[in-house]
């Protein structure tokens, strides 16, 4: 004789089943969520085209001293790829002259390059050195490229309001294997998807830094730019405060003033 299953068994074994089923189901949706918002916020800030920034660096340390420099970038819109950028240091005098390269990618590791005048030879940063300081400031060499969706996977957490802001919470993961992070936590507000905040979590799963974005101003109708970037490194009590003190789009810049030898020679 064909044995029946208790029903009460089998109503709890197809629970059982369901919840997997559902718990992928939520998971797909909020990766397909994620990844709708981050492309949305990348399609927002295309066609920029080129730009040069004056800026000022201030690095405090945790008893509150502080030590500022004067650096320059020039930046360059690659299409089908990451940007390219160029960041020269003016004052003070320890760093005078020192410059750094930066070619963002989309599909392989960024190459990045420093010149140091006091050696007077370019160095590459390898890849598995970019979550070093970048010019002992609290910024990654990492966190000099430019945002690229190829670079991470998504995943849309909730809605929260920031400082009276609606906004979006997204957790993005690095893909490449030497990143610094494992996960990084993002707020973009809701009307312009402007970054607003991101928490930065080492490979301990441990939070490391946050960095605040705010003074926001908008360019040519239509791009938006955090003037003040602050990066606070909560195991270190150290922070790093960028402020933009000027920009101009549209400056005529060109692939070739993006090298090792312009790296060398700029002024």
């Amino acid at each position: 004789m064909k044995r029946r299953m208790n029903p009460v068994i089998s109503l709890l074994l197809s629970a059982a089943l369901a919840v997997p089923l559902m718990n992928v189901a939520v998971a797909d949706e909020a990766a397909d969520r994620g990844l709708e918002i981050a492309r949305d916020r990348k399609q927002r800030d295309e066609g920029w085209g080129t730009s040069e920034a004056q800026l000022t660096m201030t690095l405090r340390n945790a008893q509150g001293e502080e030590s500022v420099r004067q650096i320059r970038t020039r930046s360059l819109e690659v299409k089908d790829d990451g940007d390219k950028g160029l960041t020269i240091f003016d004052e003070p005098k320890d760093v005078k002259g020192t410059s750094f390269l930066n070619f963002s990618h989309i599909a392989k590791p960024d190459d990045q390059w420093l010149y140091m005048p006091a050696l007077k030879r370019v160095k590459r940063i390898a890849s598995r050195n970019k979550s070093g300081p970048f010019m002992g400031s609290e910024f990654a060499y990492e966190d000099m490229s430019s945002f690229e969706l190829e670079k991470y996977s998504f995943r849309y957490l909730r809605d929260e309001m920031v400082d009276g802001t609606d906004s979006y919470v997204l957790e993005q993961t690095p893909l490449d294997e030497f990143s610094g992070y494992t996960k990084q936590v993002v707020w973009l507000d809701k009307e312009h998807l402007r970054g607003l905040k991101i928490e930065f979590y080492d490979r301990k799963q441990s939070l490391l830094k946050t960095l605040t974005l705010g003074d926001y101003q908008l360019y040519k109708d239509k791009y938006w730019r955090a003037h003040t970037a602050t990066m606070v490194n909560h195991q270190t009590g150290k922070s790093t405060v960028l402020k933009t003190l000027q920009l101009t789009f549209d400056t005529g810049l060109t692939d070739a003033d993006f090298n090792e030898t312009t790296l060398m020679r700029a002024r």
